[in-house]
Parts: C-alpha cells; sequence; structure tokens
C-alpha cells in the first residue's frame, strides 16, 4: 500500500534517492524505507506518512468518530504533531540525535516525507525482537509487537548485549544533555519507541513532537511550551502511538505539572529498566489512563525502588544498583543531571570508554590519536564482534582519510574482520572500495609517502584474510592492481612481500590474467632489481608461476640422487603454459649474471620445473651447455676424490710398519688382537704415554697360554736374597700382591723380532746375592690396576731349597726352577735380571735381541702400599762353567 504512494510524489526526495519498495521498519505511524542516494550512493531512511492511513475504515479511531468533520480535524491534529516531529529534527544538529538529510515535504494526497541518516528500527522494536527470542524459551512475550512482522525483521540485525544496552545508553545521555543545556529543551515523551538504533549500532533520539522550554525558561523560544491538560488528556479518537505515553513519563507531568529536566532522567530511568526487565517494558502500565497512574504512585510498594528489585524479576547490575535510585527519585531535585548521569559508576569501564574514546575521536590530538589506535588492538578482543563490527570497525573507516593513522588503522581493521561474521560483506562493501580509493590514487608529491607504504605492507600481510572474504572476480578489479603497484615500488620490503604473495594470487585469477598481466610485471622486478634478495625472490615468484609449491620453493631439501619425484601440479591454480616457459621463462634465466649461490639454488629449482614441462628437443638444445659443464664439474670432482684416495692408500702401508702388531689383550689393558677400542686405547699412544709418565711395568710382556718361544730364549738369573732384604714388609704385603691370572685362549704367535723393547732373557750364573728386592711402590689408583701387567709371586723364604713358589692353579705360565736347585744349594735365591745401564727405577733399557715389546708398570696396590720386585744395581751372578748343547736350555725345560 504504501509503495504505490510513491507513484503521487513529485518531490525531491523521490527524484534524488532510489528508495526500496520494500519497507524496513514501523516507528509509530511512520513507515521506513530504506534508499542510496543517486549522486552519491550514500545510503538513507525515508520516513513515510500515508494520510489514508488515518481513515475510519482503517481502524484507527474510536466509536465516536462518526462525522466527517470531526475526522478531518482529527486527523489535522494527527499531521501537525507529525510535522512538530520532523521539523525539531531539522533544527537540531548533534550525534546522538537523528540527522535530517532531507526536510519535511508534504504531498498532493496530504502525506509526509522526509530522509534521515540510515537507521535500523527503533528501541522499542528490538526489544520486542528479543522478547521474541527469549520467548522460545518460556518467557514472556511484550505486548507491543507487531503483528505484520515488518518490526521483526527490521531489527534482526541489532544485538542487545549490556555492552550494546551500555552504549546505547551513554549516547542517549549524551543527547539530553546537549537539548538540556545547549537547545535548552525537555523532551517530555523519552520512550523505546522515540529512540532509534542507525546502521552503525548508534542510539539516536527522536520524537520530539512533545518537546518544548521548561517552566520558567526565560527569553524568546522558538518551541512553544507544551500544554501538560491537553497532552495527558488521551483521546480514543486519536491513535495511542502519537499521544503521550504515560508508562514512561515522570510524576512531575502527572502528579505536579511541573515541566523540569529532570523529568526526562526519570523517564531515562523507565527505559533502563525496560532493557533489563523481562519482558521488555517498562514496569509502570497504566494503558493511558491518569487515575490508573495516580494509585500506583499512591502505594510506595507499587513504584519501582531498590526496596522491591525495581519490579524486575532478574537481579540487575551492581552498578546500576547505585545510579537508579539517584534517576527515579520523587523529587526532581534529587535526580542526576544528564552529565552526572555520564560519569556514573554505570559507565566506569574499559571498554565503554573505549567507545566514548571514539565518539570524541575527531576531537583528539594527533598524539592522542596514534596512541588510541596502538592500544586498541590489546582490548579488542574483549569487545563483542557486533561492536566491533558496527560501531568500532565503522569509526575506522571513517579515519582512513587520515594518512598518518592509516597504518595503524588497516591492522586493527584486519583484527576486526577475523572475529565478525559479517566479514564478506564487509569487506566487498566497505574496505575494498576505500582501499582502491587509497592505494591506487596517485599522489600530487613526489615524495616517498612513509605511511601510504606501511598500510600497504599490512594489505600484503593479511592477503589471505582478504582472499578469503572476496570473490574472485572483486579481488581480479579491486585486489590485483594493488599488489602491481606494490611490486613495481621502490620499497624492497614491499616488493618481496607481493612477490611472496603469488600462491594467494593465482587460485583467483584466470590463465589469462597470469600470463598476460600478472607475469610481465614479475619478469620486470626480476630483471631490473639490483638487490639480491629481490632476485631470489623474484625466482621464486617465477616458480610459483610456472606450478612449483611454495613449500617446495622454501625448502633446499635435495637427497643428491639426481632423481625427484615429479609434483602434480594443482589443477586449481593458474599456471604459465610450456610456450611461455620456453619462450621467455628460460631466456630471463640464462640472462642472470650474478653467481650467489642462492641465486643458483633458485634458479635450479626453476629449470627443473621447466625441465618437467619443456619439449626435450628443447632440452637437448638449450641445456647442452649446462649439462656439458655439469659433466665437466663432476668429472673433476671424480679425479680429485680418486688422488685422495690413492694418496691415502699409499700411505697406509707404511703406518702399518711403523704400528706394532696387535696382541691378544692381557691383563695390563693391551688391546686384543683384532678389536678396536677407540682413541683412548690406542696402542701407540699408550705406549708413548706410559713413557712420558715414567712408569714400570715390571711384568709387561708375559707370554699367555699356548705361545711358544723363540729358538733364542731368555734365561734368568738366580741368586740367594740379601740380608738387607725388608722380608717382614714383603710378606705382609704378599697378600695384596695378585698372581697371574690366565688369560683367555687365543692362538699362538710368533714374536716379532723387529720389536726389543724388552730385553730378552739370557741365562745367568748364580749368584749368592739376591737379584730381586721388595721395594715399596706408592699406590696406584683403581683405574690404573686394568693396564697393569700382575707380577709373580716370587718371595725369598728362609730354610727351604731354593725353588720359585708355587703358581695358583690357574696360572696361564710358570717358570722351571733354576739349575743351581738340583746342586743342593741352601741359599735361597730369587730371580734377577741383568740391570740397565743406567740406574732408572723405572723403565729398562733396550736390548739388542728381539722380545715383546711389552712396556713394564708397577703392580695395583689394594689399600696399603706394596712391595714390587725391583732389579739389583749392584749384583754381579758367579761364573759357572758355560754349558753347551742342550744342556744350555735345562733351566728353561
Amino acid at each position: 500500500m504504501f509503495s504505490s504512494a510513491f507513484k503521487s510524489f513529485t518531490s525531491n526526495i523521490s527524484s534524488n534517492y532510489e528508495i526500496s519498495k520494500q519497507s524496513s521498519a514501523t516507528v509509530g505511524t511512520w513507515t521506513v524505507f530504506d534508499a542510496k542516494k543517486k549522486s552519491t550512493g550514500a545510503p538513507a531512511s525515508v520516513f513515510v506518512f500515508d494520510r489514508k492511513a488515518l481513515d475510519i475504515n482503517s481502524g484507527g479511531f474510536g466509536a465516536r468518530a462518526t462525522s466527517s468533520t470531526s475526522i478531518r480535524k482529527i486527523q489535522d491534529e494527527v499531521v501537525e504533531r507529525l510535522k512538530k516531529e520532523a521539523s525539531s529534527l531539522a533544527r537540531l544538529r548533534h550525534p546522538s540525535v537523528l540527522q535530517l538529510v532531507e526536510p519535511l515535504e508534504e504531498t498532493r494526497s496530504g502525506g509526509l516525507m522526509f530522509a534521515t541518516e540510515s537507521v535500523l528500527c527503533s528501541l522499542s522494536a528490538a526489544l520486542a525482537q528479543k522478547d521474541r527470542a527469549e520467548g522460545r524459551t518460556g518467557r514472556g512475550l511484550s505486548r507491543s509487537v507487531s503483528d505484520d512482522g515488518i518490526t521483526s525483521r527490521a531489527s534482526q540485525d541489532v544485538e542487545l548485549d549490556e555492552l550494546e544496552v551500555q552504549k546505547g545508553l551513554l549516547q542517549v545521555a549524551k543527547g539530553l544533555e546537549f537539548l538540556h543545556d545547549s537547545a535548552k529543551l525537555v523532551h517530555g515523551n523519552l520512550t523505546p519507541d522515540t529512540i532509534m538504533i542507525n546502521a552503525k549500532s548508534d542510539w539516536k533520539i527522536s520524537g520530539l513532537g512533545f518537546a518544548g522550554p521548561p517552566d520558567g525558561a526565560e527569553g524568546h523560544q522558538t518551541v512553544p511550551q507544551i500544554s501538560l491538560s491537553e497532552v495527558l488528556y488521551h483521546d480514543s479518537r486519536i491513535p495511542r502511538i502519537v499521544q503521550l505515553d504515560l508508562d514512561y513519563t515522570s510524576p512531575d507531568f502527572v502528579l505536579d505539572s511541573n515541566i523540569n529536566f529532570s523529568a526526562d532522567i526519570f523517564s531515562l530511568g523507565l527505559v533502563i529498566l525496560a532493557c533489563y526487565r523481562k519482558p521488555h517494558r517498562s514496569p509502570i502500565e497504566v494503558h493511558g489512563n491518569q487515575a490508573t497512574y495516580k494509585k500506583i504512585f499512591s502505594n510506595a510498594s507499587n513504584v519501582p525502588s531498590s526496596a522491591n528489585n525495581y519490579l524486575s524479576e532478574g537481579a540487575l547490575p551492581r552498578e546500576l544498583n547505585v545510579t537508579l535510585p539517584r534517576m527515579l527519585a520523587r523529587r526532581p531535585a534529587q535526580r542526576l543531571t544528564a552529565t552526572e548521569f555520564q560519569q556514573s559508576e554505570y559507565f566506569d569501564n574499559i571498554l565503554v570508554n573505549t567507545m566514548r574514546f571514539l565518539d570524541a575521536f575527531p576531537a583528539k590530538t594527533p598524539a592522542e590519536k596514534s596512541q588510541f589506535m596502538k592500544g586498541l588492538g590489546r582490548v579488542m578482543p574483549q569487545f563483542p564482534p557486533s561492536v566491533l563490527g558496527k560501531k568500532i570497525l565503522s569509526v575506522l573507516l571513517d579515519e582512513m582519510k587520515d594518512r598518518d593513522l592509516l597504518p595503524l588503522i588497516m591492522q586493527n581493521i584486519f583484527q576486526i574482520i577475523k572475529v565478525i561474521p559479517s566479514s564478506k560483506e564487509v569487506v566487498s562493501d566497505k574496505i575494498l572500495p576505500r582501499m582502491r580509493e587509497i592505494f591506487l590514487s596517485k599522489s600530487k608529491s613526489e615524495e616517498r609517502d612513509t605511511s601510504k607504504e606501511a598500510a600497504l605492507l599490512a594489505v600484503l600481510n593479511n592477503i589471505q584474510l582478504i582472499a578469503d572474504n572476496c570473490s574472485a572476480r572483486q579481488f581480479k578489479d579491486d585486489v590485483l592492481p594493488i599488489i602491481h603497484v606494490a611490486m613495481e615500488s621502490s620499497t624492497h620490503s614491499i616488493t618481496d612481500a607481493a612477490l611472496q604473495s603469488l600462491s594467494v594470487v593465482l587460485p583467483l585469477i584466470d590463465f589469462s590474467t597470469v600470463k598476460h598481466d600478472l607475469f610481465p610485471v614479475v619478469a620486470n622486478v626480476f630483471s631490473k632489481t639490483s638487490s639480491l634478495a629481490i632476485k631470489v625472490r623474484g625466482l621464486e615468484a617465477l616458480g610459483v608461476l610456472c606450478g612449483v609449491s611454495t613449500h617446495k620453493m622454501n625448502t633446499n631439501q635435495d637427497d643428491l640422487s639426481g632423481s625427484r619425484q615429479q609434483e602434480k601440479p594443482d589443477k586449481n591454480v593458474s599456471s604459465l603454459d610450456k610456450f611461455t616457459m620456453q619462450e621467455k621463462v628460460v631466456p630471463l634465466l640464462k640472462a642472470i649474471k650474478t653467481k650467489e649461490p642462492g641465486v643458483m639454488m633458485a634458479a635450479l629449482k626453476v629449470f627443473r620445473q621447466v625441465g618437467t614441462v619443456a619439449d626435450t628437443g628443447f632440452l637437448a638444445i638449450e641445456f647442452k651447455a649446462f649439462m656439458d659443464v655439469i659433466k665437466e664439474l663432476s668429472a673433476k670432482i671424480e679425479r680429485e676424490q680418486i688422488r685422495k684416495l690413492q694418496e691415502l692408500s699409499s700411505s697406509r702401508p707404511a703406518e702399518t710398519r711403523a704400528t706394532p702388531i696387535s696382541h691378544t689383550a692381557t691383563s695390563n689393558g693391551t688391546q686384543r688382537g683384532g678389536q678396536v677400542n677407540g682413541p683412548e686405547e690406542d696402542f701407540e699412544k699408550l705406549v708413548i704415554g706410559n713413557k712420558t709418565a715414567g712408569k714400570n711395568d715390571v711384568f709387561a710382556g708375559a707370554l699367555s697360554e699356548g705361545e711358544r718361544l723363540t729358538p733364542n730364549p731368555p734365561s734368568f738369573s738366580w741368586s740367594s736374597m740379601s740380608a738387607q732384604t725388608k722380608g717382614p714388609t714383603f710378606h705382609q704385603n704378599i697378600s695384596s700382591l695378585p698372581a697371574l691370572q690366565p688369560q683367555p685362549t687365543s692362538r699362538s704367535i710368533t714374536p716379532d723380532v723387529g720389536i726389543s723393547a724388552f730385553p730378552s732373557l739370557q741365562p745367568q750364573q748364580q749368584s749368592s746375592a739376591s737379584a730381586w728386592a721388595a721395594s715399596s711402590q706408592p699406590s696406584m689408583s683403581m683405574q690404573s690396576q686394568s693396564q697393569v701387567l700382575q707380577a709373580p709371586s716370587y718371595v725369598s723364604r728362609p730354610a727351604n731349597p731354593l725353588s720359585p713358589p708355587p703358581a695358583s692353579s690357574n696360572s696361564s705360565w710358570q717358570l722351571p726352577p733354576p739349575p743351581g736347585s738340583r746342586s743342593g744349594q741352601n741359599t735361597a735365591l730369587t730371580p734377577g735380571i741383568s740391570p740397565p745401564p743406567q740406574t732408572s727405577p723405572q723403565i729398562w733399557q733396550q736390548r739388542q735381541q728381539p722380545n715383546y715389546n711389552i712396556g713394564m708398570t708397577s703392580p695395583p696396590a689394594f689399600g696399603a702400599p706394596m712391595n714390587v720386585l725391583q732389579p739389583q744395581t749392584n749384583l754381579q751372578p758367579p761364573s759357572q762353567p758355560k754349558k753347551t748343547g742342550l744342556d744350555k736350555y735345562e733351566s728353561l725345560l
């Protein structure tokens, strides 16, 4: 019905605006249509009143409206009330007052029409929508719900959470402050129906049909004072929607007949309760009857107060319990002012203060703006998505004109896009147009715009987020030109980020765009850059254009086997064709002048990808020179390695000859035959280290069981123990001197005749003096005991025939008694070995005869110092007849 009324309209609004045919909301007697200005595309809302809606057939009047004269008069009264409401909006300009963009116009059919900023619905419709949502959970429904469904559709985008309500009430308080302090007006009818919610989720004051100056106002008044006797009388012939709503009226009007600014504060307190009560309506319900209103206020229990929890079923916020008593006080002097209400504890939190700063953002200094933008990201996660998407994002988009703040603004915008549910619509409709306007416009000055470059870098770093929230067509038309500008930038960081974005760009554009639009820009950047990093990044970009995945380009994993599994290209990603690779990409790579390893390795990956696509003939011709070079280098490396191996192998025999033969391991820790125990047990180093340390190894070189003597056998000199030998000490420590332990059975070996580290044993003549004496050696650590050959237990025993002590049953070798024992000598003898020329007790002099090369160290000590046999330096064996033949070796048989 309302859409057909536009056919008779011949006004500036209908000619300058594209008005939707379907209404978006209903506010009182006004029907709201979405509109868009034809010249600028700015959104707006057109309020339309059709006089036919007041006909008697519409049911808008009571039974007494019978005569045509009275009906006409009633309709004129309604129209005058609506005109006053629109004319008041034209005179008042404030962010918290509904903004009028086109003045009131009358149509030939008697209707009214005016245009305002874009609005979604009234607060009453939003509360009704919330009642319906809560009604699904069994809660009561509001009795003011419209049955036509229009209100429901208009308020679906409005979310009334705790923060939204706080923000809206703060804005309404600012509007009341403006009306009271600046306009010197009393609103008179502040209700949820007269509070509009715009597209940015801001609450706006409207419905100024009952506004007027307070009592006692001085000076000329542009708006006449309202007559309480007229506005308080409810005529049933006039629709209730255009009359004063007693449910939100202050007792100052009804009981005291007093018009003052505090009356609006009382009404605001009832609006607050309507926002928190369930169902969402005023605690005072009189249905326009003054008698009912007076009866309610005659009983204190029926008036909302802290004593009855303000007639609310649920608990109210703690801050409201502090603020509401001073808003709903019976006496006007006890109530808060609009300014004091804004400073109350109810608004004392970081989120509300953040939005309060945003409301006053244009008036802030540049330093304050910058500091705010830097800290906004830290508190942003605390905001609900509805506030981020409608309130904060709108302010950020409006401030994008400030180039100094542009980098910080872009970062905050992208952070908001990540959390709001309507991110795709926001990016397509609001962000992309602003980005084109900023980054594609040519600067009038030739100076470098660092702020713009920093903002562009923020866009490139969030290119994946943009791609996920726009269509492929929008990306190609709006985002791809920005990437081209970034690639051609003289700032290396921006160029680098643009080249890295190709993996995101390729799935969204077609092959023709890749070949004719994107590839020429990348090739130009690659060929002209003087930066090594950009050169490498350009090669990586060329590889991506040729079909190499970003992961393969960024990794250097190669098994150097010469064979790599061919990567299957993504069918959804456009890449260059074979002709472009052969005719354009390869010449670019061949023209590379730098020989840096990074460039060469990146080029190698591109060549490898080209090789999987290019023709065989092309590869044979173009890559022949590369193959020759590679073969030549490979041959050179092979020759060098062979030469080194030959030198190494030729030096090993000499080292082997210089190294003593490995023997079967004995108890002194020498290396077992054929077994390598590590550098720390190297035989040669062990021997050198023992010589350096000057340690004695008395019985090193003892033969293991099963080994044979050489044709040049050793012999011992046998003599008696001297009288000066410390017998008690020796016998005291004899228990600590371990006997020779049997060695593991091993094969017999022939001693190396070239080794003469130990003197050969020769038969010596007997002597009455002992060739061995017991000497005390310092105790050795337990660690060195495993490397010391245990000495045989030869001791001097008086009053016994001369004979060697019996070895343990498991001894692996024994020495036979000396030849002198058969002649019946009674002197106790001990075996002796001729001392070296020097009188050092540490080492033995090497002899000319061959023998085993085993060092001698002192035996281990267990607990106390141990006496070990030491060679005597001053004893000479007695001369004996020289034996011949087999008698010469009698002692050893």
